[in-house]
């Protein structure tokens, strides 16, 4: 019986709107100090974020929105501010300089490309292998990605140099020239030449990405090919490739988007000559805004490079994308 009433006046505080209307404060206070707990956090987070998106937006988001303004003006950027709406953007299509100038550097980027996956595809594989020194040769092999872009141009101007360079030194030694060769002034030979150091000076960067792509790949699935006679081209095509697919979408925009707006390299090596042969896109618009001030004509042509690469990373993305 006691127990039958203490369990009755249980229910009936419980049941009695003093009881209800408490137990709803008590929830509600719950949640206010839970969100408050939250939102302290997020403060918290957002203090640590801060300083991060302050530099992304000075160096990045401000420069880009202001060269979008300035590609509607005929400006100096000091005394001349004159609006010409979208007429930089209209003779970029028929201007012919800028069209060689882009055309040059799309087979720029696809030889140079080209050559950092073939040259870092077949030391990635080499590396991949176990043998006595492979992490000495890995860092031997990674030495060219180490070395600034002005420090490897100055660098490849005195080895090629036609007076005094060590190559045409050493090919004459071998009785492979009868004369000395002008690798960096001929119009011939000036662009293979610079393609050549870009290879040289960007393959560590895909021989590094693939290397990495190579270590995740299981080896029982090569054993599983084995098993089922796979012969090397069949398990390099059906397990190699598949595997590395994430590694080599992500390194083929990369590696693309960089080399195409390449400058530093090619400046201190050529300066775009000789003539044009070696006028890179980059190159064109530097010129037109140093050397002929024309600022709003270059901050167009720049949107239109920059809108060049992000159509360069959509299309590998739809050609590549997982089935």
């Amino acid at each position: 019986m006691f127990c039958q009433k203490e369990a009755s006046d249980q229910s009936f505080y419980e049941r009695s709107p003093l009881m209800k209307e408490g137990s709803e404060m008590k929830n509600i206070t719950k949640k206010q100090t839970k969100k408050g707990k939250v939102e302290k956090r997020q403060s918290v987070g957002y203090a640590f974020i801060g300083p991060a998106v302050f530099a992304m937006a000075a160096m990045i988001i401000y420069p880009m929105a202001y060269g979008l303004y300035i590609s509607f003006y005929n400006t100096n950027l000091v005394t001349k501010w004159k609006f010409v709406g979208l007429r930089y953007y209209i003779q970029a299509f028929t201007n012919s300089e800028f069209y060689s100038s882009v055309l040059l550097t799309f087979k720029f980027m696809i030889l140079v490309v080209i050559g950092h996956f073939l040259l870092g595809f077949i030391l990635a594989s080499l590396l991949n292998k176990e043998f006595k020194g492979r992490t000495l040769f890995r860092v031997i092999f990674m030495l060219p990605w180490l070395f600034p872009e002005s420090v490897i141009a100055l660098l490849f101007t005195w080895i090629l140099n036609p007076m005094y360079g060590v190559l045409n030194a050493i090919l004459k030694s071998m009785g492979l020239i009868s004369s000395n060769m002008s690798w960096l002034s001929s119009g011939s030979l000036a662009f293979p030449t610079i393609v050549f150091v870009c290879i040289w000076k960007g393959y560590p960067l895909v021989m590094t990405m693939i290397l990495s792509g190579l270590q995740s790949v299981s080896k029982d699935l090569y054993e599983a090919a084995m098993i089922d006679g796979a012969t090397k081209w069949k398990q390099f095509l059906h397990v190699t490739i598949p595997g590395l697919r994430p590694v080599l979408t992500t390194t083929l925009i990369l590696d693309s988007v960089w080399w195409f707006k390449q400058y530093t390299l090619v400046y201190t090596m050529t300066g775009g000559g000789p003539g044009k042969a070696t006028d890179l896109v980059s190159l064109s618009i530097y010129g037109t805004a140093f050397n002929d001030l024309q600022f709003g004509k270059a901050s167009a042509w720049g949107i239109i490079v920059f809108v060049i690469c992000y159509l360069i990373s959509k299309i590998y993305r739809l050609i590549l994308k997982e089935e």
